[in-house]
């Protein structure tokens, strides 16, 4: 079984803006399945494809199964399956012997910016870059599939 263990944190945009970033790959992602036990997602960008399973978090844990697919049938499992949907740049970052995975939101979730790092257990250290602040790993409304329905647009 694959396990993902991730934190999240949020991002200074200021900091962001300023940062020299590699060139970014654009995702949209659809959510076939997505409740508080199980996602089931799609996940297409401009060379790839992929459909996720992943199961309830615990902690900062959970099971994850991922497969690459064909684009062409990625992109029409997104268009007939998926019932809520986001669109985000993402920028690999590497750091001090890890990988930040930033993700800049755009459409409904426009203005938020997100940075997530996959670490080998829960309790590894690390060091975050300067742009990282907040921790948001616990709160549920930061996770793509609750941003597909509830977007960043219609927090207060």
């Amino acid at each position: 079984m694959g396990i993902e263990i991730e934190r999240k944190f949020l991002v200074d945009h200021i900091k962001w803006a300023a940062f020299n970033k590699p060139e970014g790959n654009v995702y949209r992602q659809g959510y076939i399945l997505s409740d508080v036990s199980r996602t089931v997602r799609i996940r297409v960008t401009n060379k790839s494809a992929f459909i996720t399973l992943k199961g309830g978090t615990t902690g900062i844990s959970r099971s994850e199964f991922e497969y690459e697919i064909p684009i062409a049938e990625g992109i029409e499992i997104l268009k007939g399956f998926a019932v809520s949907s986001i669109e985000k740049v993402r920028y690999n970052i590497p750091y001090k012997g890890h990988t930040w995975e930033v993700d800049v939101f755009e459409g409904d979730n426009a203005g938020l910016i997100v940075a997530e790092i996959e670490l080998q257990s829960e309790e590894a250290i690390f060091e975050k870059p300067d742009w990282v602040t907040k921790e948001v790993s616990e709160d549920g409304r930061y996770t793509n599939a609750s941003l597909s329905v509830n977007p960043f647009k219609n927090w207060n």
